[in-house]
């Protein structure tokens, strides 16, 4: 299993557009994809004073990954729906420890 994490600083004055378009449109849309395990979106805290987003995704393997990526799924994508919303974006990458043989 691979897990991928997306974190995203918003622009502040377009916050709550970003979480709109994250609950609507981002989140189901990998949700429906194949070898998805799993998605959860973060927002920031109230009474702090970041703008930064994430997205924790589970995928089964790296094929599917892949799959919803394209074959430069180690970079960092935005939809076009995001342009002007996202003013930086920063990308992670890990292999579940459940998937470790020991």
């Amino acid at each position: 299993m691979i897990i991928r994490i997306f974190r995203a600083g918003i622009a502040p004055d377009r916050a709550a557009e970003f979480e709109n378009f994250l609950r609507t449109t981002a989140l189901p849309l990998v949700r429906e994809q194949d070898g998805c395990l799993s998605v959860h979106g973060g927002v920031p805290l109230e009474g702090t004073d970041t703008t930064e987003f994430c997205v924790v995704m589970v995928w089964r393997d790296e094929a599917a990954l892949r799959a919803f990526a394209g074959d430069d799924w180690q970079q960092p994508h935005i939809l076009p729906e995001e342009e002007g919303l996202v003013l930086t974006r920063d990308l992670h990458h890990y292999r579940s420890t459940d998937s470790v043989l020991l």
